[in-house]
């Protein structure tokens, strides 16, 4: 942990407004997309977690090395063990036994690293079960971790460890779940599908197949705060600004993926609005639903957001602590990336 942070309490603030026409990003149990009543209307809502997985897996392509989301923690230890001199059956019951000592059939943020240092302590225990201790397998664990070059996702998103809670990784970033910023009603559509037929056996010329899916469009408030001196902490202030570049390019790209091959949403980002301040977070609420008066919604949301903003930096005053504001366009994400780098201090600081 570092002992002298130079970006405590200092935090990106990207506030989004993103337009989708026919989509449904993110179902609800019925298949239908997901809404929320705010402000005494109706809005279409996407949930953070399903824009949180996109954002993560999409990191990958911008050389980010991704820790493994998984419930298969124990074969993932018994292969490390395996290369390390094990036997099938030793290497499985070190898995099983190290696993029970981290993680009980739950899903769980793991890496390589930690997998071969688990299989080191294994085997200077000589494969033995009865020699590896919960306490030694925390401590192993802790001691591997290294997430600025082998696990940045789980820096930014977190990890409980409720059985050795030294694992435990704060997330750095908070996700709000995207809401329109205005009115919205889902729509169904009714659709047929037609049996080719291929055998000539038909009699009939009408549909084989019926059925109906729930749809909408919006233009969404998407808010997400980045927590640098969170990051800069589990980082060890390593790697921060390769971390700021993948995490925002791949902010900018994802899209949850819901029905993309049915109704392809892949909208990129229409306007934003980005901030690093010091102090507490503060997003805008949309409360008060916008009007498309005939020219759509992005212009007023535009209106609204940056009045909302304003207002709020207004009632702070020295609060808000504002270092830096970056709009998206006239930006771009070049552009955007490189300022934020800018607000991190150099390796002689």
């Amino acid at each position: 942990m570092t002992t002298n942070n130079p970006l405590k309490h200092t935090r990106i603030e990207f506030h989004i407004l993103q337009s989708f026409p026919v989509t449904c990003l993110n179902r609800d149990d019925v298949g239908a997309p997901k809404t929320a009543l705010v402000g005494g209307v109706p809005r279409a809502r996407v949930s953070s977690q399903s824009w949180k997985r996109p954002v993560r897996l999409a990191m990958q392509e911008y050389g980010t090395k991704l820790g493994m989301r998984t419930k298969h923690i124990a074969e993932l230890i018994a292969q490390a063990c395996s290369k390390k001199g094990a036997d099938e059956e030793q290497a499985k019951a070190c898995g099983e036994a190290i696993a029970s000592h981290i993680s009980k059939d739950t899903l769980l943020f793991f890496t390589a690293t930690e997998a071969d240092a688990f299989a080191v302590y294994a085997a200077e225990k000589e494969f033995d079960t009865s020699k590896l201790k919960d306490k030694e397998t925390h401590k192993v664990g802790k001691k591997a971790l290294n997430l600025a070059f082998d696990g940045v996702d789980i820096a930014l998103f977190g990890r409980m460890v409720a059985q050795a809670a030294e694992l435990n990784v704060e997330a750095a970033c908070s996700f709000a779940h995207a809401i329109s910023t205005h009115k919205v009603a889902n729509e169904v559509e009714f659709f047929t599908a037609v049996d080719d037929d291929p055998m000539g056996i038909r009699e009939d010329s009408g549909s084989a197949h019926m059925g109906s899916l729930e749809f909408n469009s919006a233009t969404y408030y998407r808010y997400v705060s980045l927590d640098l001196g969170q990051l800069y902490e589990t980082l060890n202030g390593q790697n921060m600004a390769g971390a700021i570049e993948s995490f925002v390019k791949a902010l900018y790209v994802a899209v949850p993926a819901a029905r993309q091959t049915t109704m392809t949403g892949l909208s990129a980002w229409d306007y934003a609005k980005v901030m690093v301040r010091k102090g507490q977070a503060l997003q805008a609420s949309f409360e008060n639903p916008v009007k498309a008066k005939g020219e759509g919604y992005l212009a007023p949301s535009i209106a609204a957001l940056n009045n909302d903003l304003a207002k709020k930096e207004q009632m702070a005053g020295s609060l808000f602590g504002k270092l830096d504001e970056i709009e998206l366009p006239p930006n771009n994400i070049d552009g955007l990336i490189e300022a934020l780098q800018k607000q991190l201090p150099t390796e002689s600081e």
